[in-house]
């Protein structure tokens, strides 16, 4: 009825001035009181009136729920005359997002319609209003204004100030059916609140501002349209959360409506479409083919150029089937990670790419593993695979069988994971924010990419067929490889002192070398395989991991502490982020060959450069990671005035890619 009623007033040409405050400026903003009618007609009890703010530019002040900082406006009427009851109105929202803080507001200007309900009808009245508001660009500043209008006996209405009042209360969110919007599935658990909604008419550029007590923060909306537009799927992370009824505002343009919801017990998942799939799987396959020349399978690869060299003298057929069998090694491991990560991702725990190498247990499984396969490489010993499984993960594919194959490929994906490649981080991303079905699919491509090598040689044995016959030299080679493995071996025994202290490191490292030495007495090898490899495992447990430090970083850098980002850069400085680990290679070799050498060195030191230890679980970094759309490292990112959100880097630097990220960030 109220909009209505303004309608009609924008149409009657009357060109009666309408009452109008003076105005009051603050520091950043500018206010009014205006009314669509210059005083109160005989036997008017209702006027239309609104709190007219104009902005200075950059500024923004809030919506009746700020989001994860700020504060509504705070309006008094005392001293009022006539007034029994003034009702506010909160036009929609822009969501603003700065420092990763998500708000909700209005910059350059808003106008607060204002319903005003008179004690006497006909008789004159006079607003007197005190509004503590909060306005905020780099910084944010507390304005209290104080604004008075009479508003005497008679009068009529100005089109122009109709007009203008008709525009803000047009915006202001509407009944769900009114404004053709119904939801059809909302949950929220504390992770995030998921919801399913539709529309008479197609979506154009819809947005979402959840409202759940006092003080209930959500994060940006992932928002996926079905093909017609009609159908929206969103999901938005919970930063906090509260007791209280849930309202759901939708913005879509010049429509929006305010929908309570009642969350259901099962979470509605993300659909996809068949291209969108189709693309990312395809995505993946790239990143898991590059994964191939990654530091992290370097170790497995010269496993597998050592079987290769010695499969020179086989028949097609048996190269061919050794090879197969390490592609299936390859994918029933990336299958395997897909099964592990829905059923970690069902029972609430989070997901990320590469994380098991903060896992003291599974780290000393690689380093008994890994000393199994030197051990072997070095002659040590042979054992004929399939007669056991221990055996037959500690031997070599070139002296028969296929088990060896099968967990030489298993192992080159193990291996892999603590690798970020390009494409990797798009399609883990994906995968992990999609359902069931994504995940399994993005996972396998991926895994299909590592072990396309070893299909394209299966499919062409012959390549193998031409390399050196095998003869003393290979027995020089192989203990050179041996050497490489025992190194990745040293390797991983440092990650495990970060993760889990010295005191763990010192006796898995102790049982591995005692394990290879035993091994070089020819003695009893299954038992010492089978022995060794369980002692050193249930040394990860059985050992009191070391206390965890104060964190720490690389000289010249920073600890991360990402409340200091906004600060930094409202002092004008650029902030650069490092997210790192001791089992990301990737990012070792990031700072290596670019971060730690040249103009970009030189650059880092004249910027506030953090840097976020991911060697041990943290789930301020986590939930860092997650808020940027990424699940694994390195993740690298420039703030700065010109760049106050951020500017992501790829997996792989150079030295190009940091500078101009640099400069943008520099504005």
């Amino acid at each position: 009825m109220l909009r209505a009623l303004i309608i009609i007033m924008c149409l009657l040409p009357m060109p009666l001035l309408a009452a109008e405050s003076a105005p009051v400026e603050g520091n950043a903003v500018t206010a009014r009181l205006i009314t669509a009618e210059d005083g109160v007609g005989t036997g008017v009890g209702r006027l239309t009136a609104g709190l007219d703010l104009d902005l200075k530019d950059g500024w923004k002040t809030y919506w009746r729920s700020p989001g994860e900082v700020g504060l509504p406006p705070d309006l008094h009427w005392d001293g009022s005359e006539n007034i029994a009851a003034v009702d506010v109105s909160f036009p929609a929202p822009t969501r603003f997002e700065a420092f990763d803080i998500q708000n909700f507001g209005y910059g350059e200007e808003v106008v607060y319609p204002l319903a005003i309900t008179l004690v006497e009808p006909g008789a004159p009245a006079r607003l007197d209003l005190t509004a503590n508001l909060l306005v905020c660009a780099e910084v944010c500043i507390p304005e209290t204004v104080e604004l008075s209008l009479e508003l005497p006996a008679g009068g009529g209405v100005d089109s122009v100030a109709a007009a203008r009042l008709a525009e803000w209360i047009a915006r202001v969110p509407v009944d769900g059916p009114e404004a053709g919007i119904s939801l059809e599935d909302v949950h929220l658990d504390d992770q995030a609140l998921t919801l399913v909604a539709r529309s008479s008419e197609p979506f154009k550029g819809p947005d979402i501002f959840p409202e759940l007590g006092e003080f209930a923060a959500f994060g940006k909306p992932e928002i996926v349209l079905s093909d017609d537009g009609r159908s929206l799927w969103a999901r938005l992370p919970v930063l906090s959360k509260d007791e209280g009824v849930l309202d759901l505002t939708i913005a879509d343009g010049a429509r929006a409506a305010t929908l309570r919801a009642d969350p259901g017990e099962i979470a509605p998942e993300r659909p996809t479409g068949g291209a969108g799939l189709l693309a990312m799987v395809l995505v993946a396959m790239l990143g898991g083919l590059i994964l191939n020349v990654m530091p992290c399978v370097l170790p497995v690869l010269s496993i597998k150029l050592a079987s290769a060299l010695q499969a020179a003298d086989k028949s097609a057929a048996r190269v061919r089937a050794g090879f197969l069998a390490s592609a299936a090694g390859v994918l029933t491991f990336f299958g395997a990670l897909a099964v592990g990560t829905i059923a970690l991702q069902s029972a609430g725990v989070a997901v990320g790419w590469g994380v098991q190498f903060q896992n003291p247990a599974f780290l000393a499984l690689m380093i008994g593993l890994m000393t199994l396969f030197a051990a072997n490489m070095f002659g040590f010993f042979s054992v004929n695979l399939g007669q056991g499984a221990m055996t037959g993960l500690a031997r070599t594919e070139a002296r028969g069988g296929w088990g060896g194959d099968f967990a030489t490929g298993a192992f080159a994906a193990v291996m892999a994971t603590p690798c970020s490649a390009p494409f990797i981080g798009t399609a883990v991303t994906y995968a992990l924010t999609s359902g069931s079905k994504e995940v399994v699919a993005i996972f396998l491509a991926m895994g299909f990419g590592l072990a396309l090598p070893y299909i394209l040689v299966a499919a062409r044995p012959g390549l193998v067929q031409r390399l050196p016959r095998p003869g003393r030299w290979m027995a020089s080679l192989q203990r050179v490889m041996a050497v490489l493995l025992l190194a990745a071996v040293v390797w991983l025994l440092t990650v495990l002192a970060a993760s889990a202290g010295l005191q763990m490191a010192l006796v898995v490292g102790l049982l591995a070398v005692s394990m290879l030495g035993a091994f070089a007495l020819r003695r009893m090898p299954k038992l010492v395989g089978a022995g060794g490899l369980a002692a050193v495992v249930l040394a990860a447990f059985l050992v009191p991991a070391g206390p965890v430090g104060p964190a720490s970083a690389d000289a010249g850098w920073e600890v991360f502490v990402r409340e200091r980002i906004a600060d930094e850069v409202a002092a004008g400085h650029v902030v650069f982020v490092d997210v790192t680990a001791d089992w990301c290679l990737t990012c070792k070799a990031n700072k290596r060959l670019v971060l730690a050498r040249g103009d970009v060195a030189m650059r880092l030191a004249e910027t506030v450069a953090m840097q976020a230890d991911w060697t041990r679980p943290d789930p301020e970094i986590a939930a860092y990671l997650k808020e940027k759309g990424r699940f694994g490292i390195p993740f690298n990112a420039v703030y700065g005035p010109g760049a106050p959100d951020g500017v992501l880097l790829p997996e792989l630097l150079t030295e190009s890619i940091v500078l101009d990220a640099i400069r943008a960030a520099e504005g």
